[in-house]
């Protein structure tokens, strides 16, 4: 699957930061990765810390998927409101669903000071804004929801709002989001991983993974064995080329970056935006002094067709950024499309989908695909001690 478009602005950025080489023999190892994008490089720091022997793969170059492609937007909100997710999954659900989002933010920045990475990490107000009136009072009802267990948020009338420059009729004001650059952050876990003992072999892609004698071997498409006790799967929207359920439907999206400001605008100092539209917008800046924004999400055809409307695109993100940004001047410099996935309750996968066989996935699908990942690690853990966590039965498949 071709999941991405153009080249996105972190690929352009950092340039090509790694490159491994390429499986071209026989391999035994505990733990079996596959997939080096943001989500397979935590997995890879996890289990290296819990001392286990560990073989990476990835099909590209590393972390030139989804990863490349992602705005890192790091929020607890996920795409289904709170209000909504206790409604369909309940009160703890929804709610540890939530906390665990929220506490994600924080782990992911102790994990960067932990590898002593210079990776740009931020944090930043979060504000969920109302462009219609209609929202109103959905967006009132999910304020007090989350007051009530809770998170730390501030109501923001339409005057306050203009006081920063956003044209919006009310909002939600958040304490605890974050901005980084996913693509360096999962270069960086990698790096520091290969020089800790963790073999990671890129352009090297599966063809096959069975169960065999109690544990589970892998094939590639050069005919090479991996042989592990376990494999972790982190390849996101590629995994439903394999899973037999179907458990999210795939999106197509699009992301602008703007020429960089030479001073940033005061809205963009400390706050990272979304709105209450469907399908929604979402704007952040960057550590040089760009703003990027996406949304524009259609039904994912094919990329062929995801791509074609790339240039429609970017003519109605730019009047979108005008409506909610009158007085900033966003001049455009790169644009991208990608694909994404939205599960019913906006939660991820992780675990088995098959119990006897020891095949495991965490998918981190929609909006909160980092921190989804951060909350996976924990959970993975269990589930090759096949111990029980709540994760892992929050977010099993066949649920």
């Amino acid at each position: 699957m071709d999941i991405r478009s153009n080249e996105p602005f972190w690929l352009i950025k950092n340039s090509l930061a790694s490159s491994y080489p390429s499986l071209n023999e026989d391999v035994q190892t505990e733990i079996l990765i596959v997939g080096g994008g943001i989500t397979g490089a935590l997995m890879a720091f996890k289990f290296l810390k819990e001392g286990k022997k560990v073989v990476l793969l990835d099909r590209r170059d590393v972390c030139s998927g989804s990863s490349a492609a992602s705005t890192a937007m790091l929020q607890y909100e996920i795409d289904v409101s709170l209000s909504e997710l206790i409604e369909q999954r309940g009160l703890t659900c929804a709610v540890s669903s939530y906390k665990s989002c929220e506490k994600a933010i924080f782990e992911l920045k102790e994990i960067i000071d932990e590898i002593k990475s210079d990776c740009p990490f931020q944090f930043k107000k979060s504000v969920y804004f109302s462009s219609t009136k209609k929202d109103l009072d959905f967006l009132k009802t999910e304020f007090e929801t989350r007051k009530q267990h809770g998170f730390k948020v501030r109501w923001l009338e339409k005057e306050d709002l203009e006081k920063f420059g956003l044209k919006a009729y009310a909002a939600i004001e958040s304490e605890s989001g974050a901005i980084t650059d996913t693509y360096k952050l999962a270069n960086d876990l990698l790096k520091y991983c290969s020089e800790k003992g963790v073999r990671i072999f890129d352009r090297t892609e599966v063809v096959k993974q069975e169960s065999v004698d109690g544990g589970m071997r892998a094939l590639t498409s050069s005919n090479y064995k991996i042989d592990a006790s376990h494999i972790i799967n982190c390849t996101g929207y590629e995994s439903t080329e394999q899973l037999q359920e179907s458990v999210v439907d795939l999106k197509s999206t699009y992301a602008l970056a703007s020429e960089a400001f030479e001073k940033i605008p005061e809205a963009f100092k400390d706050r990272i935006y979304w709105n209450t539209s469907s399908p929604y917008l979402y704007f952040r800046s960057t550590d040089d002094g760009r703003i990027i924004m996406g949304g524009g999400d259609e039904n994912f055809k094919n990329a062929t067709k995801r791509d074609a409307l790339l240039s429609k695109k970017e003519q109605s993100l730019q009047k979108e950024f005008e409506k909610c940004f009158p007085e900033i001047d966003f001049k455009l410099d790169y644009s991208w499309a990608g694909t994404f996935g939205e599960t019913k309750d906006g939660l991820p996968y992780f675990g088995k989908p098959d119990s006897e066989v020891n095949e495991h996935y965490i998918l981190g699908f929609g909006g909160n695909g980092i921190t989804f990942s951060v909350m996976g690690m924990e959970a993975i853990k269990h589930s090759v001690e096949n111990t029980p966590h709540p994760s892992l039965e929050y977010y099993k498949f066949k649920r």
